[in-house]
């Protein structure tokens, strides 16, 4: 099956101990026309990124050996991966603890494929990784000085040195940025950024929030940016420019 116009040059790192479920899920991908790369354990995902990359990677939360949860960690503060997790029904806390350390999505076993290449798709439009940009995307935000490349993800302070965030510490500065001065509210920013189960992780916000302020913020107990709204949630507190790369 050729490549449809989402999908094209996408690759998948799926990373699943079970060769049951792991060889038809990839011969599935593959007929939707994603590369996919394979790997049946954390050490083995480690070092396959060694040497490929990777635009998305779906997850295993249990696998013996090193866990799904450290490795999802690893891929997203060492790599910025975009990650889904794939959970068993009665993985509940481990779902939650795998969004507040930063995973974009999960889908419960057993899962429909098409389910999952939906959320592929999704998850790669917020993370501004589709292999078709979206009208804008070559432009840069400026902020007092501070610079977002939502292409590369890559963050740069007034004395032009990357600040390196994670990819949800990107996806919560984004939509600050889309949306300057403007109250947002914990429901709206969970939306934007984890897209799924809002109500069930408020906390995740108040964690992430606190996280990119260490990153952007002078002083990040009397922020300048990112100000708190008694009641209401949070509000950008500067003016944000579009420019081309």
């Amino acid at each position: 099956m050729a490549a449809s116009e989402d999908t094209a040059a996408i690759t998948v790192l799926l990373v699943d101990d079970e060769a049951s479920l792991r060889e038809p899920l990839v011969d599935y991908l593959v007929g939707q026309g994603f590369v996919v790369l394979e790997a049946e354990s954390a050490a083995a995902a480690r070092s396959l990124l060694r040497e490929k990359r990777a635009d998305i990677a779906l997850v295993d939360i249990m696998m013996p050996g090193e866990d799904g949860l450290s490795l999802t960690r690893h891929l997203i503060e060492a790599q910025h991966l975009p990650t889904i997790l794939l959970t068993a029904m009665g993985e509940a806390t481990d779902r939650i603890v795998g969004l507040e350390i930063g995973a974009d999505d999960y889908v419960t076993k057993p899962f429909e494929p098409r389910e999952l290449v939906a959320r592929i798709r999704s998850v790669l439009r917020r993370a501004g990784r589709s292999a078709i940009n979206p009208d804008g995307e070559d432009l840069h935000y400026l902020f007092e000085g501070w610079r977002l490349d939502p292409l590369k993800q890559r963050l740069t302070d007034p004395e032009d040195t990357v600040v390196p965030i994670s990819t949800a510490e990107f996806r919560m500065l984004r939509a600050f940025l889309d949306r300057p001065r403007a109250v947002l509210d914990r429901d709206s920013l969970l939306d934007m950024v984890q897209g799924r189960e809002a109500h069930l992780f408020d906390r995740a916000v108040d964690n992430q929030v606190s996280r990119l302020r260490r990153k952007i913020e002078e002083d990040s107990r009397n922020p300048q940016f990112i100000q708190t709204v008694r009641g209401g949630g949070y509000r950008f507190a500067a003016d944000v420019t579009r420019v081309p790369a």
